[in-house]
């Protein structure tokens, strides 16, 4: 059975839902960001109990089919974004590739239940991993520019100062990120 579950962003929330299985006693084949598959159907008091104890972590049970789809692009680009998974292509190809769907569809749906364009959280999701790797303090400008797929530091620094309303070195100075949830 396929569970798709808001607000998973990071390994440790793939380790606090993997808790909540194991201490409700549900059998499960995998969990992965937005997504646990049950090794069995759940009745009605197993998906209550569930449902709370997600809810009671942070984490929505997604039983809409164009909500499913906009968090699987979510985590896509999570994935992509924050180093899990390689971005050697086109964002709009890997999704198209990864969730078997064209494109244009996969747009549509997504800026019908976000209000907001792919690209636009793609690029938000940029920043505030720009945002991360500024506040290590470990990179220079031009290495994290590189990193992060820039053609330039100097792109980055104008797709930062348009997104944050900060330069990077203003931002240093005030480091100020957002929780991936809230994105």
């Amino acid at each position: 059975m396929d569970i798709y579950v808001k607000n998973m962003v990071c390994p440790r929330c793939i380790s606090a839902v993997e808790g909540i299985l194991k201490r409700q006693d549900l059998p499960y084949e995998s969990v992965d960001l937005g997504h646990i598959v049950l090794k069995s159907i759940l009745n009605e008091e197993q998906s209550q109990s569930l449902d709370q104890e997600l809810l009671s972590a942070g984490f929505v049970r997604i039983d809409d089919r164009k909500k499913q789809l906009t968090e699987q692009i979510k985590n896509i680009i999570v994935k992509i974004v924050h180093g899990q998974e390689e971005d050697k292509e086109k964002l709009s190809e890997r999704l198209r590739q990864e969730l078997q769907l064209d494109y244009k569809h996969l747009s549509t749906v997504f800026s019908e239940v976000t209000g907001q364009t792919i690209e636009k959280f793609y690029i938000q999701h940029r920043i505030e991993r720009v945002k991360e790797l500024i506040s290590y303090d470990e990179l220079s400008l031009k290495e994290i520019a590189f990193q992060m797929g820039y053609s330039s530091e100097a792109y980055l620094s104008n797709q930062f100062k348009k997104i944050t309303g900060l330069t990077p070195s203003q931002f240093k100075s005030s480091i100020q990120r957002k929780s991936l949830d809230q994105i």
